[in-house]
């Protein structure tokens, strides 16, 4: 018997388990300190009483007979009627038209970004930028794939554009991004998707923080001429609705897509009947419900609230002339550290000194060092005195 010994080239523990680990260390030894944590992207505000009065009828429903689920339509490869309809009007206001067998639904885009993998080669060679979430990184060490990078760095403003001298097969985006918070424009995009269609190449496109767009900026890759013949989109509830521990995504594959002879779109479906059974339906009707007038309008305060905690930090880091990107258009704030100190570095001062928590952002890549990442997921109390901390620290 022989294991997979691609494992054995993962780093021992994942980045935000690392955070964890410290966070948990020093609030043992320090148990009267408050320590404030604008690390991981978790989300804090509850669920929208929309999508609590979905849930609670699809409880409902499965307590009788007449109207209880087991295993959803089509091995749950494309979910039910009510939450397809209602992705598929989310696009149509984009501008982006889809058919019913183009959505796949999922337990979140953290999932999909892996399994998605299935369908092409391990001799495939994979573009990523640097710095990149690491599940992205992790999964195809997990399958041996080669993977080079794209240099996202300050002079760019960490949206790398492709390299005509470059070749990959696979190439994953996300945008607005993870961890920096940047935001692709039209143009941008363009030429991804050029390239990708000039190589036969496939992009991968994390579109989890979409709903965070404001300045007009691409919410769909879709949204581009020729993303529907190279493109691959992948999207969870869990930032736009707060489904992180309620769990649902859905994943857009174009019937038109092709490679190697094959229709994409039904690879992903063959695959997904045999190895998936499906989101609840519980889930899938509370998700049914965002997008619904009432829905949107609900979640829509939401996320000016994450987005005002957002704005709260980015005023805090202008105050004190520190160099950032997102703040506007991502939940995520990606800061340069202050005085030259390197991303552990200054994890360890802000801890230490401010009890502030947040993400060293070496832990996304070697262009992450001497970069720090800070999420807007807080509340507003804390995110405010966060910052007190911050700037009393660094003045």
């Amino acid at each position: 018997m022989k294991i997979n010994e691609n494992f054995l080239n993962l780093k021992d523990s994942y980045l935000f388990a690392t955070v964890g680990a410290k966070y948990a260390a020093y609030q043992k030894a320090h148990p009267e300190k408050k320590v404030l944590k604008l690390s991981i992207g978790d989300v804090t505000r509850p669920l929208a009483p929309v999508v609590i009065g979905a849930m609670h009828r699809a409880v409902d429903e499965m307590s009788r007979a007449e109207t209880f689920k087991g295993y959803g339509p089509d091995q749950t490869c494309y979910g039910y009627d009510a939450l397809i309809s209602s992705i598929r009007g989310s696009y149509a206001r984009k501008g982006v038209s889809l058919t019913d067998g183009e959505i796949f639904i999922s337990d979140g885009a953290k999932s999909d970004c892996g399994n998605i993998l299935d369908l092409f080669s391990s001799d495939n060679t994979v573009l990523l930028p640097d710095p990149v979430y690491p599940a992205y990184f992790d999964a195809n060490v997990m399958a041996g794939r080669r993977v080079i990078f794209a240099d996202a760095n300050e002079g760019n403003g960490f949206l790398p554009l492709p390299d005509p001298a470059v070749d990959a097969d696979i190439i994953y985006l996300c945008s607005p991004n993870n961890p920096t918070g940047a935001a692709y424009d039209r143009a941008g995009l363009k030429r991804w998707v050029d390239y990708a269609n000039e190589r036969g190449a496939v992009i991968l496109y994390d579109a989890a923080y979409e709903a965070f767009i404001t300045d007009g900026s691409p919410r769909s890759i879709f949204e581009i001429e020729g993303a529907r013949e190279c493109a691959i989109e992948l999207c969870s509830y869990s930032k736009t609705a707060g489904f992180t521990g309620v769990r649902c995504g859905y994943t857009v594959v174009p019937a038109s897509l092709r490679r190697g002879g094959a229709e994409l779109n039904k690879l992903w479906a063959r695959r997904q009947s045999t190895k998936f059974n499906g989101v609840s339906y519980i889930s899938q009707m509370g998700a049914a419900a965002v997008f619904t007038d009432e829905g949107e309008r609900q979640i829509a305060e939401t996320l000016a609230y994450y987005r005002k905690n957002a704005q709260i930090i980015a005023d805090c880091l202008d105050g004190l002339g520190i160099w950032y990107t997102g703040g506007k258009n991502s939940p995520y704030i990606w800061m340069k550290c202050p005085n030259g100190m390197g991303s552990w570095e200054f994890f360890d001062v802000l801890l230490e000194r401010a009890n502030v928590v947040g993400t060293p952002g070496c832990g996304f890549g070697k262009n992450g060092e001497g970069f720090f990442r800070l999420t807007a997921f807080s509340t507003e109390e804390n995110t405010r005195e966060a910052c007190r901390r911050i700037a009393a620290l660094l003045k």
